[in-house]
């Protein structure tokens, strides 16, 4: 198979990961994943992998190959894995589960390098776009910054006591980091590089975005340029997009029948991808918040997806 340009992915489920061709809609190939479902799904920066998060083990599958067999499989988490990203390299992979910990794999050797105990379930882990710390949240409703040069949580907060967060997103220059409960609330800081370069958080906006929960909050990409956007993804059926400039409510998607669970910006911030309980996943103009395109295939929700159109990492 020739490397697409565009990789698009989604999980459901049905047991099924789906690859898409973005603009026809088309379903080009279909990964049968009987043992768990897929909790999140995430593209190798080189767009050779895309890795499934499921419950307890992560799968690492090749996008350019039609073969349903993982290449690599990740297997030390004891409970469902929410949470999945690579290192900007792609020489190493950080996943969160319910388990409690977060993990750090070196994708060129076997096992799991280094563990951190958060003492809850972990619903969602961010790389800092300094690849230096990783940002946690869980089900108990902490917030934790977990130094990776010192080993060692550098930074703890709760925005609201025992109210879980579910989705973190970071500005892709640091700046900003939003958090999304199961309240329906945005908590947005700004984060500034203290002594010993330690991330401190200083509080900055609290936004109201939904009255359901929010399963999937998201900053617009660098590309995206001059405009900063966030996007919350709702149990309400809704994707709401918000201009950080403010906070102000741009424009809401409408279109799902069910819970949105996840959504995904394109490299340049034009377009939004979303996948949704009603067993579809779409694509969307950010112009004008238009349905462009649905993705159906699945036959129960569909809970993730992923999505790589930009350049791979210069070698």
């Amino acid at each position: 198979m020739s490397q697409p340009s565009v990789v698009l992915a989604t999980a459901s489920y049905d047991h099924t990961i789906r690859f898409w061709e973005a603009k026809s809609g088309r379903c080009y190939r279909t990964i049968q994943y009987p043992e768990s479902q897929v909790n999140r799904l995430e593209i190798t920066p080189d767009k050779c992998g895309l890795a499934a998060a499921g419950n307890p083990h992560i799968r690492l599958f090749d996008v350019n190959s039609n073969s349903p067999q993982p290449v690599m499989s990740y297997d030390s988490h004891t409970n469902n894995v929410m949470a999945v990203g690579f290192q900007c390299d792609g020489n190493w992979m950080y996943s969160g589960s319910e388990d409690g910990t977060v993990k750090i794999w070196d994708l060129r050797a076997p096992g799991c390098q280094r563990e951190y105990e958060s003492r809850a379930a972990v619903n969602t882990v961010v790389l800092h776009p300094n690849q230096t710390e990783l940002i946690s949240g869980d089900q108990n409703g902490n917030i934790r910054v977990w130094d990776l040069r010192a080993n060692s949580c550098s930074c703890e907060l709760v925005p609201e006591v025992d109210t879980a967060v579910r989705s973190l997103t970071v500005m892709w220059d640091g700046s900003l980091i939003v958090a999304a409960n199961n309240r329906g609330t945005c908590y947005v800081w700004r984060l500034l590089q203290g002594t010993q370069t330690m991330t401190n958080f200083e509080p900055l906006h609290k936004l109201q975005a939904h009255d359901g929960y929010i399963l999937k909050c998201l900053l617009s990409p660098e590309l995206c340029e001059p405009n900063r956007y966030l996007a919350t993804a709702s149990s309400d059926h809704t994707v709401k997009i918000w201009n950080v400039d403010g906070f102000a409510l741009e424009k809401t998607l409408t279109g799902h029948q069910r819970w949105v669970w996840d959504c995904v910006f394109s490299v340049d911030g034009a377009f939004l991808i979303t996948a949704s309980s009603d067993s579809t996943a779409r694509l969307w103009s950010m112009s004008n918040g238009e349905e462009i395109k649905v993705y159906k295939g699945h036959q129960k929700a569909t809970v993730c997806c992923a999505l790589h159109d930009g350049n791979e990492p210069s070698s």
